[in-house]
Parts: structure tokens; sequence; C-alpha cells
């Protein structure tokens, strides 16, 4: 079966680029050109994938981002905007973008980004299909984490963020490094968004958060998890 992408584009012109270059590539395409359009759609036929521009009509990309979220629903989200300031880039990353690319782009470099995105939402076969630690259950393959049989209400990049430590377990991972591989970006500047998802993941999955057990901080240098 054919994985959904739900592109969210007001330009006419683009939205016709990108529909005919994602729909060669074998992608079912669905698309929309306003922010509330986008959520409803997004809400109805849960897209594997949504391109979403950051200047819409009324609300903006962000705005829909941060909403979809909260919701709980579970997709990766490529940002796409004109605006290519280091500030709105950690602004997209801040409300949950799993990546974000400036106009203009190559349709190449937007294939390979989609690509990768998308790989992540697949099954890695060297993972396991579960992973236990403490009493908290993990299915990498259906992107959840349980507690004594209770759902754990993750974020799709809380979740990424998890799946990365355990498969780098007992490694010290440093913050550029998870800068890179779980949100994608090489060159973007240290900022304080890899910290504040640690300390959310540490809240749900510690059974002290002030005094984690599993995601250890290792002062100067990054985190280890531990088990």
């Amino acid at each position: 079966m054919a994985q959904r992408i739900l592109l969210v584009e007001d330009e006419p012109e683009m939205k016709v680029i990108l529909r005919d270059n994602l729909e060669f590539e074998g992608y079912e395409v669905l698309a929309t050109g306003t922010g509330e359009e986008a959520l409803e759609v997004a809400s109805r036929e849960r897209p594997d994938l949504m391109l979403l521009d950051v200047m819409l009509p009324k609300m903006s990309g962000y705005d829909v981002c941060r909403r979809l979220r909260s919701s709980g629903i579970k997709m990766a989200i490529i940002m796409l905007t004109a605006r290519n300031a280091e500030i709105d880039r950690v602004t997209g990353l801040e409300f949950g973008a799993d990546d974000y690319i400036g106009k203009p782009f190559s349709i190449p470099e937007l294939l390979a980004r989609v690509r990768v995105q998308l790989r992540r939402l697949s099954a890695d076969g060297r993972e396991p299909v579960e992973f236990t630690f403490g009493d908290i259950v993990v299915n990498l393959a259906q992107r959840q984490a349980r507690r004594a049989g209770e759902c754990l209400d993750l974020s799709s990049r809380e979740f990424d963020l998890l799946r990365y430590f355990i498969a780098h377990r007992e490694e010290l991972v440093t913050r550029q490094q998870l800068l890179s591989d779980v949100w994608g970006y090489h060159n973007l500047p240290l900022t304080r968004t890899v910290d504040n998802f640690v300390a959310k993941l540490r809240r749900k999955i510690e059974p002290n958060p002030q005094h984690p057990l599993y995601i250890v901080t290792v002062h100067g240098a990054g985190y280890r998890f531990s088990v």
C-alpha cells in the first residue's frame, strides 16, 4: 500500500509541482491549502507524513504543528518556509516538526528528506519489536510505551528520542548527536531544544525525574541511557 502524504500549501503553482513529483515517486498525496483543512484531513485520514507550509492564511503552520502534536496524532511533519532564519527553524522544532526546509529548495532534496522521515516511521529490522526496562514496555513497531498496561502519552518526537536512546543504550550520546540524528539537523547551533525534550521524557518514564535512573546526564558531554 502506498504511503500517504498530506501536502499543505496555499500557493497553487507550488502545490501542483510538489504533488506531481510526490505522486511520480509512488506516494498517495492528499492536498489542502489552509491550516483548518489540514487539521481536519489529518484527523480523518491519518497520513504517514505532512508537508506543511509555515505561511498559511489565518492559521500558521506553527499553529497546525502545535495542535497536531497536542492531539496525539502520530505522523512525521516537514515544515516548508521562505523564512529561513535560525529562530524560525528553532520555532518549528520546538513546536514538534521533524524537519525544516527553506524555500527555494530542490525537489531531489525534498524527496530525500521525505524518504528519511518515512524510514523513521517504519520498524527498523535491527530493533526488537518490544523493549522492556523497569516497569515500562516499549513497542517499537506500534510506537507505543506502556507502564503497568497503561499507555504513556508520548509525542512523536518524545518517542523518537526514547527509541534513539534504546538503540544506543549504555552509550554516551551528545546533544549535537541527538540534534543531528533525531531532529535531522546537522548545522544548527546547539539550543535548549534537546534538554527540554529530555526533561519532558524524564517526567513520563522516570520513577523520580529529579534523580533520573534511566536517562543519566553526563556533565559536559551529553546523556547515557542506562538500563
